[in-house]
């Protein structure tokens, strides 16, 4: 196996364009995982940790540019008023020394189901910026993801960076495991408000074969918010509401049985998490609180 490790985030681009095959070694937290019990055995690993590119973060008209090898302990740290619901992700994700090493690039690249950083970047309509020695290009993240573990990367591209609105509303984070961190979820859900535009976002681990967004309940909410005036005159949502918007969470998913858990409890278990979401947005919206990772 080939060791390459590039000095700069050109002569990174410059190899990957020479050698496609080679996997992307960002934080290692996933890689080494699979080359310590032997599942992987790539022809070439790709370090970036070297490069000194595409650690830092900054902010532009609203919009923050997250560098894909910005570790996880940063974000919470740093961008935790900001972005909440990403960072209440972060939060979950390993040990503390998981989240000093692993990245949000490297979750993104990995494309895992159930990675904890893709709800939020959902439910907050991120955009993703790949580079290659052609250019750089974003695509919105719902469209990453093409399938299990698999994504919308040219050979010749990599991660750069995330494009993130600042929070405009509340957001939430939550997921069902048997641990609050160091767990692969069984299933993750996501949302956030965005009052001026009276829309609701949200984003769904875990429960599919790609992570994915529950449209069919950020519309059915927004327009009940909408006809009953609750944008103008906040007032606590009815309970009938609150249990069709997480029916339709949970009827948005296609969850397999695996060793984690059943089909029919993630259905349930995303009902719930949906449920308690929504009330703890919504009471932060009403009584004008900003939730900080």
């Amino acid at each position: 196996m080939d060791f390459l490790r590039p000095a700069s985030w050109r002569e990174a681009l410059e190899i990957r364009a020479a050698r496609p095959a080679a996997t992307v070694l960002a934080g290692g937290t996933d890689v080494l995982v699979g080359l310590n019990f032997g599942h992987d055995r790539p022809e070439a690993l790709l370090d970036l940790t070297a490069t000194g590119a595409e650690q830092e973060w900054s902010e532009s008209d609203g919009v923050l540019r997250i560098g894909a090898l910005l570790p996880y302990a940063r974000l919470v740290d740093e961008l935790g008023d900001r972005l909440p619901g990403l960072a209440t992700a972060a939060r979950t994700v390993g040990s503390p020394q998981i989240r000093n090493r692993g990245t949000l690039g490297g979750n993104l690249g990995s494309a895992s189901p159930a990675g904890d950083g893709h709800p939020p970047l959902l439910a907050s309509d991120a955009r993703v910026e790949v580079a290659s020695v052609r250019g750089t290009r974003t695509l919105p993240v719902a469209e990453f993801f093409t399938g299990p573990k698999r994504n919308a990367l040219a050979a010749d591209e990599l991660i750069a960076a995330v494009h993130v609105p600042t929070a405009s509303g509340p957001q939430q984070f939550a997921k069902v495991g048997t641990r609050n961190a160091m767990v692969i979820a069984v299933c993750a859900f996501a949302i956030a408000l965005h009052p001026q535009r009276r829309r609701i976002g949200t984003g769904v681990g875990s429960a599919g074969p790609v992570p994915f967004r529950a449209t069919a309940a950020e519309d059915f909410l927004a327009a009940e918010l909408t006809a009953s005036d609750r944008w103008e005159r906040p007032r606590e949502l009815p309970d009938l509401v609150v249990r069709r918007f997480g029916e339709l969470v949970a009827a948005a998913a296609h969850p397999v049985d695996d060793v984690r858990g059943t089909a029919g409890y993630r259905r349930h278990a995303l009902g719930v998490l949906a449920r308690r979401t929504v009330l703890r947005v919504w009471d932060e919206h009403r009584n004008g609180r900003r939730s900080c990772a």
